[in-house]
């Protein structure tokens, strides 16, 4: 697992580490002051504040691991500098057309941590994405699903800043 990589566009880094940041001085600190007020209670074994404070101090220390280790293991990939502009591939801005609906969506294509359907957003190794990379405008992508083949024309392949 230590030579894991995990790519994302400078936009995810920054989500990351505001992240990061929010937990060590905003969550940490309610935490301990939640872990003391419970602690004035008394009886630890049957305070239910306490064990739910410890409980969220547990859970905030994993996030706080896992987002430490997906920042260091990070391949910040800036979808402004990418050269290759004619296929799809990793931060790229596809729109395409769904041939059984003749409905156009728009997709960026970006890092498992940032991902966001509701906005538009893909992780790379989401199966719409996987089946778009190396596509160009006007190539055919089917996607394979269990409720069967969807297939799609990649219409525009924009490489541009992710933004909020």
């Amino acid at each position: 697992m230590a030579s894991d990589t995990f790519p994302m566009t400078p936009w995810g880094q920054q989500q990351l580490r505001d992240e990061v940041r929010k937990i060590k001085e905003v969550d940490r600190a309610d935490n301990v002051r939640e872990i003391e007020s419970a602690l004035e209670h008394g009886d630890l074994r049957e305070n239910a504040e306490y064990h739910a404070a410890k409980e969220r101090q547990g859970k905030l220390d994993a996030r706080l691991r896992y987002l430490e280790y997906r920042l260091g293991n990070a391949l910040v990939i800036d979808p402004t500098a990418v050269r290759v502009v004619d296929k799809v591939a990793f931060g790229a801005t596809v729109t395409v057309l769904d041939m059984d609906t003749d409905a156009e969506h728009t997709y960026a294509i970006v890092g498992e941590d940032e991902a966001d359907a509701d906005r538009g957003r893909i992780s790379i190794t989401a199966p719409l994405a996987r089946a778009m990379l190396g596509k160009e405008e006007g190539d055919e992508a089917v996607i394979r699903l269990p409720k069967g083949e969807r297939s799609l024309e990649v219409v525009t392949v924009v490489y541009k800043a992710i933004e909020e």
